[in-house]
């Protein structure tokens, strides 16, 4: 399954959701690929992958598309190892920055499936992080999916943006990929000793917006993770938080089954 991690509001745990669903997805044995449209790097990073001046990046594979860099290669060849056993990564750079507005005017937005469809035979799993924005990338990504999740961080901007959100992208199914599935709202950072996160998850359902059931819990071992460059799921496997990743693997697993 190709899933898009979505949200156009930064510091929501894109990068952090993303990473570690494709780690948990990894250590159950499927092959799974990370895909970091986000010119910041956050999930390369969070995989353990360290950008070297001689690696072809997803911003490379973009430039070839639009004729900056000539070399043809194949999807497969932007596609590096982590240290985790069965997780790949097509890795971010800054580079993506410099190159969006020549894809946007070329209107090469969608390039990236075509891509996908070339490596959807190597991996049972792809995981695509997006920037914190509704840009040529994520309109890309979402183009190229089969699903996408919404992380929401129990804050009330949050709360107020994810009716516009889910407007967009609902709106790029119907032009383009009436395929993609809406497949839930994540709760991520969620305290049950608060009463605030109670309420806005209760108003997000109280609209019927699809919350998913398994919620992340808000725990400094995630931010510890990050700092060592290891996915909860290797770095803390009996985590509570790991059980809840993989809860949350698994039930968005069962959305693609049914």
């Amino acid at each position: 399954m190709i899933t898009v991690v979505f949200n156009q509001k930064g510091g929501v745990g894109k990068s952090t959701i993303s990473t570690n669903l494709a780690a948990q997805s990894a250590k159950l044995g499927y092959k799974t690929l990370l895909i970091d449209l986000d010119a910041q790097g956050n999930s390369t990073h969070y995989a353990g992958v360290d950008i070297t001046h001689d690696m072809l990046t997803v911003a490379d594979m973009f430039k070839q598309v639009v004729g900056i860099f000539r070399t043809a290669k194949k999807p497969v060849e932007f596609v590096h190892p982590t240290p985790f056993e069965n997780l790949f990564v097509m890795p971010a750079s800054p580079a993506l920055s410099d190159v969006e507005r020549e894809l946007e005017s070329r209107y090469k937005i969608f390039k990236l499936r075509d891509a996908l469809k070339e490596l959807r035979n190597d991996f049972d799993n792809i995981y695509i992080d997006t920037p914190p924005n509704f840009d040529f990338y994520s309109k890309a990504a979402l183009i190229a999916a089969e699903g996408f999740c919404v992380p929401f961080d129990c804050d009330d901007f949050s709360a107020q943006a994810i009716v516009r959100l889910l407007d967009n992208a609902l709106e790029l199914k119907e032009d383009h990929n009436p395929e993609l599935r809406l497949l839930g709202i994540v709760v991520n950072q969620f305290n049950s000793q608060a009463n605030l996160p109670r309420e806005l998850v209760n108003s997000l359902q109280s609209q019927n917006l699809p919350v998913l059931d398994s919620y992340l819990s808000s725990t400094v071992k995630v931010k510890e993770s990050h700092s060592k460059r290891i996915p909860l799921p290797f770095y803390l496997p009996k985590h509570k938080v790991a059980g809840q990743l993989a809860a949350l693997f698994e039930e968005l697993h069962f959305k693609d089954e049914r």
